[in-house]
């Protein structure tokens, strides 16, 4: 792999490999192959895929629809964390979302998902809610939001 992955609106011929990569982060809970299709399908949605030597390595999107921004999803291939795709996956997307006229965007991660956490919170998000038993196994949701 080249290092310096692109990153692209994702397309169609996206979809599998990211249901794939989607399947190996997340295998307690993962979006189905038609869940990407249906986001992909609507035009409150921005999807962003990152590529290295043809090779889908981390995706994001979210929805935008002024003043609202909301990331539905944002995930890096375990062996490229650390390099900064996530930062400029959500970078993009904030300047989709500011472009669009939205003000803040929130998200949610896992309470127990500490590098995720550390992440957002670096990136000026910042906790303002939780939503207990959220997740199919009983775990907590921190709801954060950053001002755009």
């Amino acid at each position: 792999m080249s290092g310096d992955p692109s990153i692209e609106s994702m397309r169609w011929w996206h979809v599998e490999a990211v249901a794939r990569l989607e399947s190996q982060l997340f295998p307690d809970d993962p979006w189905s192959t038609e869940q990407f299709w249906q986001e992909l399908a609507y035009d409150t949605r921005s999807y962003l895929v990152a590529i290295d030597a043809g090779v889908v390595v981390g995706y994001a999107g979210a929805f935008i629809l002024p003043p609202d921004s909301d990331l539905q999803t944002i995930a890096v291939a375990t062996d490229r964390r650390g390099a900064g795709l996530a930062s400029r996956m959500l970078d993009r997307l904030t300047d989709s979302a500011l472009a669009a006229g939205c003000t803040h965007m929130i998200l949610e991660v896992r309470g127990d998902n500490d590098p995720a956490v550390r992440l957002y919170v670096h990136l000026g998000f910042e906790r303002i809610s939780e939503r207990l038993r959220y997740y199919p196994d009983g775990g907590t949701a921190i709801i954060m939001r950053r001002r755009l």
